[in-house]
């Protein structure tokens, strides 16, 4: 039995169905590469760019780039902004900060809560005291002479009223004493006839003119019953006070018209005040202060305001307030130093202490804390203020907690992290711009 080769050229049975599967397959994958080539995503397509992350130096915001790294300047190592950027806030140029409880120790960071209470009830000024010009007296004289014996004879010494001050010899004096007697003797001759009358007036004349030179009236009586004539005059203290000025020494001239010496009563004295422009309507004459004088015993010291200023001072924004103070026992000198609490009603409102309030000249701004360690700064109203309290008139709430201590400190800070915030929003701003570029 014989058997028949296939040609080469005559292709097997069994091979077929293997060619048609590999033509197949490789139908598909034209097929399929052709629709992916088709599909092939453009350029608006493309997956979304991550965002850079930018670090910037917190002592030098000059320094901002896109990798971590120090500052070229201070070697400070450069902080992502997020860290550093403030939250918002509603005062302009000032950001929300967080300082955790150490920071908060170590700064000296205290709070204080606003509280209602009575407001508004006194003014407080510094003071310097002063002699009350109405109770100076100058001594002048009347008649020329010479000056014998001086019983004042320094300055600051005390002197009571009717005590004799200086004698003054005056030629003229003990002329118009002569006179005096002789009118006297002839008053008398004339007393029983029809002169009697201008006897009388003669006399009158010549007394006046004694009385009208400051003769005491007991110097005339003892002329009158002695008929001496005086050598000298003497002139006494018209007041109780202290010798505050002198002009002469024994044996000066003095002239009519002059005034040798002046005298003070210290037993009351003016405390000059100037009270601020704002506050100025709150005092009025005859209300209550009280004054204590710097490096006293702290003992406070009654007064009454006696006058206010109807002008008001153009360059410091003040009027002058005087306050009347008694003085008996002489504590208080003139030219002392001290502080006065003028007392003007009271009213309820809410009180923060001074330091509390930071006053840049436009505005006022506290820190309220929000709890957790956040701090938000907010613009408040001031009124006036009543010892180590101010009023706030607007912006606070009765309950609200306020930075007090390092008031300053926090102030800087947020300041800091405002203006990182706005030079970080400004970058990023930048860099968007520059990846938006074809």
């Amino acid at each position: 039995m014989s058997h028949e080769q296939p040609s080469p050229e005559q292709p097997t049975r069994a091979g077929s169905p293997v060619r048609s599967l590999a033509l197949l397959a490789l139908g598909l994958a034209v097929g399929v590469g052709g629709t992916l080539l088709v599909r092939r995503p453009g350029p608006a397509a493309a997956a979304p760019a991550a965002k850079k992350q930018m670090y910037q130096c917190p002592m030098h915001l000059q320094i901002l780039q896109d990798h971590f790294g120090t500052c070229p300047i201070c070697a400070m190592d450069l902080v992502p902004i997020e860290e550093i950027q403030g939250g918002a806030s509603s005062v302009d140029g000032l950001a929300a900060i967080t300082i955790d409880p150490a920071r908060q120790q170590l700064i000296g960071l205290r709070t204080a809560k606003v509280v209602l209470g009575a407001t508004g009830g006194e003014v407080r000024a510094v003071v310097r005291l002063a002699p009350d010009e109405t109770r100076v007296r100058k001594i002048n004289v009347k008649v020329e002479g010479f000056v014998e014996k001086l019983y004042a004879d320094f300055v600051g010494k005390a002197v009571a009223k009717g005590q004799p001050l200086f004698s003054l010899y005056s030629p003229e004096f003990v002329s118009a004493q002569r006179e005096y007697l002789l009118a006297l003797r002839t008053q008398k001759a004339l007393s029983g006839g029809a002169l009697k009358q201008s006897g009388g007036d003669l006399l009158d004349s010549a007394r006046r003119r004694l009385q009208l030179w400051d003769v005491p009236a007991e110097a005339l009586e003892q002329l009158e019953k002695t008929g001496e004539v005086q050598k000298t005059l003497t002139l006494r203290s018209p007041l109780s006070g202290v010798i505050t000025a002198k002009t002469v020494v024994e044996g000066s001239r003095v002239s009519p018209g002059e005034a040798p010496l002046e005298i003070t009563d210290l037993s009351h004295l003016w405390a000059q005040a100037e009270v601020t422009e704002s506050e100025l309507a709150r005092v009025k004459v005859g209300g209550a202060a009280e004054l204590k004088i710097n490096g006293g015993d702290g003992r406070a010291f009654p007064g009454r305001v006696a006058f206010v200023d109807a002008v008001l001072d153009p360059k410091t924004r003040t009027a002058k307030v005087r306050i009347e103070v008694a003085n008996p026992r002489g504590e208080l000198k003139p030219e002392m130093f001290g502080d006065a609490v003028l007392k003007t009603g009271n009213r309820k409102g809410l009180l923060v202490p001074l330091d509390a309030v930071l006053d840049s000249g436009t505005r006022k701004v506290v820190f309220v804390a929000l709890g957790e360690g956040k701090f938000e700064p907010r613009e408040v109203e001031t009124g006036p203020a009543s010892g180590d309290l101010v009023e706030v008139r607007k912006g606070l709430e009765a309950g609200d907690e306020v930075v007090t201590g390092a008031a300053f400190l926090v102030d800087s800070e947020s300041r800091l992290r405002a203006a990182l915030a706005s030079l970080g929003a400004k970058a990023e701003s930048g860099q968007h711009k520059h990846e938006a570029k074809p």
